[in-house]
């Protein structure tokens, strides 16, 4: 099979530029007044990692001055369902929890992987369609792992078992669809490996994909950096690849691009407005935006998290946005997930399975 080419930030860091690309677009705009209100809509399914960098965001805004009245909306139901319905559509699934009378020009919306892959998944529409981009905020590399006694002791050992028999090897990740489980489709194309045949374990819980690994249930693992750092320099674990062009600091591990994989990807999250907003609306929501990553509150919330900032506003935001959406169509097809249940059948995903140990 002709190896794949994925490149899934690679666009967005050229975007954001090599000196001034975090915070110079932020820089040369001149104050505005501050927002009357907002209300930060996340998804209770995405995890409590996005509860927390909603409520991170809220306290910025408001400490900064940029929003007079800002408050975090928590939503359950399906994350295609919150999407919808914070950004003005039917709330059918979406149980608001609080700001529930708030208008829908004042609501931002928290998105990210798992939002953009349950919205193709399910086929309830293209979230950019819906939309109005406002600004990434965060973005994590991932980290291919496996336990200490691994027999893997490299990226090629894995590539090899992969490449001779998909089936004998299963990684542990997030949940289906998500960001880790789209990368090891994008690697398994990227050695030529047809991704419907990976076999994928999905947690709910980083804890118990981690758990998974380090007990020999499965072979290996993806996950966030931030994740697994400590398991990585304690001995616990060791790192295969990192899934950037370059190395990661502080990650003994070379870089899928090294290891000869055109893949460089991250996790991300950003903000969206509803696809209503005027030119003014759209151009005051962006500024709030970028100031909050100039700001000395924001970045040392990020510290204290270990967040990765990596900062695209604007236009340029939402041209990244438009090639991610595309390559994660790309991916959720190549695994099989797209067109249930004709092709699902051909990928199996499942829930703490038990794998051939390496």
């Amino acid at each position: 099979m002709r190896r794949r080419r994925f490149l899934a930030l690679g666009a967005a860091v050229a975007a954001a530029g090599s000196g001034a690309g975090l915070a110079g677009c932020a820089a040369g705009r001149t104050a505005r007044a501050p927002l009357a209100r907002v209300s930060v809509v996340a998804s209770t399914a995405a995890g409590a990692s996005s509860e927390r960098i909603a409520r991170a965001i809220a306290w910025t805004l408001r400490e900064e001055g940029l929003v007079r009245d800002v408050r975090v909306d928590c939503r359950h139901g399906a994350p295609a369902a919150v999407a919808t319905a914070a950004l003005g559509g039917d709330r059918t699934g979406a149980t608001p929890r609080v700001a529930s009378g708030w208008g829908t020009g004042e609501r931002w919306l928290l998105t990210g992987v798992p939002m953009l892959s349950a919205a193709e998944m399910d086929d309830s529409g293209e979230i950019l369609a819906q939309a109005t981009p406002l600004a990434r905020l965060l973005g994590e590399r991932e980290v291919l792992v496996v336990s200490r006694a691994s027999r893997l002791r490299g990226f090629e050992e894995f590539a090899d078992v992969l490449r001779g028999d998909a089936a004998a090897l299963v990684v542990a990740g997030g949940p289906m669809g998500g960001a880790e489980h789209v990368l090891f489709g994008m690697i398994a194309q990227g050695l030529g490996v047809d991704a419907r045949r990976v076999q994928y374990a999905a947690y709910g819980d980083p804890a118990q994909a981690a758990a998974a690994v380090l007990g020999g249930r499965v072979a290996a693992g993806i996950g966030p950096v931030r994740e697994w750092a400590a398991r990585l320099s304690s001995g616990r674990a060791r790192a295969l690849a990192v899934s950037s062009a370059a190395p990661v600091e502080g990650i003994d591990a070379p870089s899928l691009l090294e290891c000869g994989v055109r893949v460089d990807y991250a996790d991300w999250c950003g903000l969206l407005g509803p696809a209503g907003m005027s030119a003014e609306e759209r151009a005051a929501a962006v500024a709030v935006c970028d100031h909050l990553e100039t700001s000395a509150r924001w970045r040392r919330t990020c510290r204290t998290h270990a967040w990765v900032r990596h900062h695209l506003g604007g236009d340029g935001f939402a041209q990244w946005l438009g090639g991610e959406t595309r390559r994660t169509r790309a991916a959720l097809r190549d695994l099989g997930l797209l067109n249930r249940p004709d092709t699902i059948h051909a990928n199996t995903i499942s829930w703490g399975c038990c794998a051939h140990r390496y």
